[in-house]
């Protein structure tokens, strides 16, 4: 049985943080007769990071596709604020998401493909640091998948969008990038809300202001790093 909890959420006090928290209920998304997410309850708020974990096809990306509205649920509330999302139209401008696969273009130079994608005063903000400012005369299939990578996470935080997903953004990563894109992502939540799901369970917990295990479909908050070794994410330590 699909439980609501959008009930327990009205009583709330009607605050404009609180309105335009990103609210996400229910969510359940079978493939086949296989059940990935059973019934999902997240919020997020700006000014909060959510560390997103969960075992290998514990629904992780399927989450996230979901609340983007790139991927369709068997049943799903989503809204922000008093808008609710439906499907891609519906997050324009409020939510954006960077999956685990590439997506720049390989024949335009990244100074282009930085102007197309961000604002005037955020373009130049990617392109005068110090790690993005090397590649930006070089096109997109010169870089090398790290390069690739660093470059669409800062288009994707820097973009005008109040809620940020990320899938996997420390894969493939060298670590002077990794401590980059925390130290970003922690700037930029000042404004915005982040959810952000990562194998390197490490690297999350470095950095979010709350975490959540998916686990057997449904989503548990955990408080302490023994909690993800009590349900089994971790090993427990000898």
């Amino acid at each position: 049985m699909v439980v609501n909890h959008y009930f327990e959420f009205i009583d709330w006090p009607n605050s404009d943080a609180i309105m335009n928290d990103l609210y996400v209920d229910s969510v359940t998304k079978s493939f086949g007769i296989r059940q990935i997410l059973t019934d999902v309850f997240i919020t997020c708020r700006k000014g909060e990071i959510i560390g997103l974990l969960g075992r290998n096809g514990a629904g992780k990306s399927t989450l996230l596709k979901i609340i983007f509205g790139s991927l369709s649920a068997d049943y799903k509330y989503v809204r922000i604020g008093n808008k609710q999302i439906d499907g891609l139209y519906d997050t324009r401008l409020l939510i954006n998401y960077l999956p685990q696969h590439g997506f720049l273009p390989n024949h335009l130079k990244i100074s282009k493909i930085i102007s197309l994608f961000c604002n005037k005063q955020n373009a130049e903000l990617i392109m005068a640091n110090k790690h993005i400012r090397p590649l930006i005369n070089q096109k997109s299939k010169e870089l090398s998948g790290g390069e690739k990578r660093l470059v669409e996470i800062f288009l994707i935080i820097y973009s005008d969008a109040e809620y940020i997903l990320i899938d996997e953004p420390f894969n493939g990563i060298a670590p002077v990038y990794k401590d980059e894109i925390k130290s970003i992502i922690k700037e930029h939540s000042v404004s915005k809300g982040f959810i952000i799901t990562d194998h390197d369970y490490r690297n999350i917990l470095d950095i979010a202001t709350k975490t959540i295990l998916i686990h057997d479909g449904g989503t548990k908050e955990i408080k302490h790093i023994d909690e993800l070794k009590f349900w089994k994410y971790i090993p427990e330590t000898k």
